[in-house]
């Protein structure tokens, strides 16, 4: 295997001391012009890059920022939101050379043992969090450490502790209910994410709002947790559509969710939208490429990831914490929503 190319292979290469090398490649005084851009022109031939682990003991920057996931691995392939969310995040990172450093872990308490870890072995210059817990000991971790950080989605930390960029989940949710109110819905059902995060608690309690300002009969609204798989999507919609008096919409927290929900009721006979109604949270090719074409939420996720790394990069930078909002989702129809028929 072929060694990594080091700064006595460079001075040798350019016939300059070992020093001269280093003067040159960080950029300090010491050599002249002409030799300098001879040192880098070697360097660059040799394909010597700078050594992460040695800068970030040097007090530099080591170039990385970590994402940490405490999700059940069977659920992140299948899911766009994440992919669109990274291809923004390193859209940003890759203009600025910063490499994304990606683990994914069984439960919070690993999450926050990863960052302590990264933290002391100066593996990364900031993180990225998701999934943000109503009970979470995350945020005054970070702060604690002193590890620059943004949560995505939000945070219930005392001001000033993180910075963090969110959606409107609540004013998002307020507007699917209102629309499928307006169609003449009264039975509807949320199929949820996993309970205890932050955004499902924020929809979950806008749904119960927006169903009690509508005047909605109690117990003809409500939320169902799942693990945002597709399995356990097509579960819940079995379960719920098999009651004396089944919904007669259902509003899916992802699109893969939403998409084994339809399938489901096509199995069951359940026409959509002729006795059902769908919408799924977060628009994706899927939602657009079954039939029929789903009603969805629509938002500009890979920009939501964009807006994460550039807040990091900031903080990193030496920004305050601070909180910022991203595009309002907004609702597209298509056709797997309609009035519900006149004997539901």
């Amino acid at each position: 295997m072929a060694r990594r190319p080091t700064i006595k292979d460079i001075a040798r290469r350019a016939g300059v001391s070992e020093s001269a090398v280093s003067f040159a490649l960080n950029g300090r005084p010491g050599v002249s012009d002409d030799t300098r851009a001879r040192i880098r022109r070697v360097a660059e031939e040799l394909g010597w890059q700078p050594n992460s682990a040695a800068r970030a003991l040097s007090g530099e920057r080591s170039g990385a920022v970590g994402l940490v996931l405490a999700r059940p691995a069977h659920t992140l392939g299948v899911e766009s939101f994440f992919l669109q969310l990274v291809s923004g995040i390193q859209e940003v990172l890759s203009a600025d050379r910063t490499a994304l450093l990606f683990q994914v872990v069984e439960d919070i308490d690993a999450e926050c043992a990863v960052y302590r870890r990264w933290w002391a072995e100066r593996r990364v210059d900031g993180v990225l969090v998701v999934d943000a817990r109503t009970s979470d000991p995350r945020p005054e971790l970070l702060a604690r450490l002193g590890l620059p950080a943004v949560m995505i989605g939000g945070h219930a930390a005392p001001a000033g502790a993180v910075s963090s960029v969110r959606a409107d989940d609540a004013r998002a949710m307020a507007e699917v209910l209102a629309y499928l109110h307006g169609l003449g819905h009264r039975r509807i059902t949320h199929i949820a994410g996993l309970p205890g995060f932050a955004h499902t608690a924020r929809r979950v309690a806008s749904l119960r709002a927006e169903a009690g300002r509508l005047g909605l009969p109690a117990g003809q609204v409500r939320s169902v947790p799942t693990d945002y798989s597709d399995a356990e999507g097509a579960a819940a919609t079995r379960r719920v559509l098999a009651e004396p008096e089944p919904p007669t919409a259902l509003v899916y927290d992802n699109d893969v969710m939403a998409v084994a929900g339809s399938a489901v009721a096509a199995e069951l006979g359940i026409p959509v939208p002729g006795r059902l109604s769908v919408v799924a949270w977060d628009d994706s090719a899927l939602c657009r490429v079954t039939h029929p074409r789903l009603t969805a939420l629509v938002r500009d996720t890979a920009g939501f990831g964009r807006l994460a790394a550039e807040e990091l990069l900031a903080v990193i930078a030496g920004a305050p914490p601070r909180d910022r909002e991203s595009e309002q989702p907004r609702l597209e129809p298509r056709e797997s929503t309609a009035p519900p028929p006149a004997a539901y």
